[in-house]
């Protein structure tokens, strides 16, 4: 029997918000399948133990962007097969808890952070799809963006443009062989999320709200998370485009009775 390769062997990845959490997790994932990949963030990574490649820039300079994803290329072999938009800040509070200039900081990063890396990242991507049939896109949403949370106002929009936008460059790049697709985590276990829980008044008490909150009891791993992401990018997954897949713990479309307490 002949053995079969890795299923990511011979492509290239590029992971933004690659640091820790979800990117990090999904750059290790990638890598531990077969894949060459490139991590982006605002600092440096961490790429000892999975071999990756770092690259530093602000999602919200497109200049830095061009440049990173440019240099991430060079890392890769000149080419990229698979771009992971996972960069992200949250924001909590109503409507009106936050001022406009921190409403434009959550877009910058959440929305066109999006924007700027794939612009960025597009010819290369339409290669990858002319010379090996097809290249994938994966952005990270959230069930806040179709969810209505308590003090999620502006983190809600910023993720519900997110949806939107994956649906939309779906269709704009489906002719190219250019699959889009998104995650929807519910509540995940991640820095993030540390740090709204360390910042709450009583953090035991927020955090078994957020595990009863979610129908499994607890939250979403970043493992969780990027094995969803893995599968959308992979070539075993060649006609899921346009999709939004839930990793939230039943969070989207099950009612069920409280616990017993």
């Amino acid at each position: 029997m002949t053995e079969q390769s890795p299923e990511f062997a011979g492509l290239a990845a590029l992971v933004t918000g690659g640091a820790s959490g979800i990117g990090l997790a999904t750059a290790r994932l990638l890598a531990a399948r077969g894949a060459r990949v490139a991590v982006l963030d605002r600092v440096k990574a961490d790429a000892e133990s999975a071999g990756l490649c770092p690259v530093v820039a602000d999602v919200t300079d497109d200049a830095q962007v061009r440049a990173a994803v440019a240099e991430a290329a060079g890392l890769l072999d000149g080419r990229l097969d698979i771009l992971v938009n996972n960069a992200g800040i949250g924001a909590a509070g109503s409507v009106e808890d936050n001022q406009d200039d921190e409403w434009h900081r959550v877009l910058d990063v959440n929305v066109l952070g999006i924007v700027r890396t794939t612009r960025a990242a597009l010819p290369l991507l339409r290669e990858a799809a002319r010379e090996r049939g097809q290249a994938a896109v994966v952005n990270t949403c959230s069930v806040a963006a179709i969810a209505g949370l308590p003090q999620r106002a502006l983190y809600s929009a910023s993720k519900g443009a997110v949806y939107a936008l994956t649906l939309a460059m779906a269709a704009d790049h489906v002719a190219e062989g250019i699959r889009v697709n998104c995650v929807i985590p519910g509540t995940a276990d991640t820095p993030w999320v540390s740090r709204l829980l360390e910042a709450a008044p009583d953090p035991a008490a927020e955090r078994a709200a957020l595990n009863a909150r979610q129908p499994m009891g607890r939250l979403v791993t970043a493992d969780e998370v990027a094995a969803a992401i893995a599968y959308l990018a992979s070539p075993l997954a060649s006609a899921t485009t346009g999709t939004a897949l839930a990793v939230d713990g039943g969070m989207q479309g099950l009612r069920i009775r409280p616990r017993a307490t």
